[in-house]
């Protein structure tokens, strides 16, 4: 892995041990992070996609649209991902850091558990297939 897709990779990395521990903690608890789960899984998949993009030399958007930049991983190598799923998780992302606002919906709300899980699933999926095309 190339010095410049480390630091991609450690962030992204923390944000899933983030995500998969604090997923752990309100199964096991029935506290309500959901909010957090799916912001950090948001913040996991951009980490790996533009880890991906400076592994393969492209030039690093700074933007924080997953949609975008899947786009742009795909010319490389379709990773399979379902849209649907990266098109709500990239719904969460938001510029503000209030209270509120992190790890919201458009609509106002927290994710369900449900969503939740199934961001966190996709987050896997897209760290796997990072770690199987650029390595540790």
């Amino acid at each position: 892995m190339k010095n410049k897709t480390s630091g991609w990779v450690f962030f992204a990395n923390n944000d899933m041990i983030s995500a998969k521990t604090l997923m752990e903690y309100a199964e096991s608890t029935g506290a309500e992070l959901t909010g957090e789960v799916a912001f950090l899984c948001q913040q996991a998949i951009e980490k790996y996609f533009k880890g991906y993009l400076a592994e393969q030399d492209k030039r690093i958007q700074k933007i924080h649209d997953l949609l975008a930049l899947y786009s742009e991983v795909k010319s490389t190598h379709d990773w399979n991902l379902d849209s649907r799923v990266l098109a709500e998780i990239n719904k969460i992302y938001t510029i503000a850091r209030y209270p509120g606002n992190i790890g919201m919906t458009p609509e106002g709300r927290l994710p369900t558990m449900e969503e939740a899980k199934s961001y966190l699933e996709c987050a896997k999926k897209v760290e796997a297939i990072f770690m199987e095309l650029v390595g540790k």
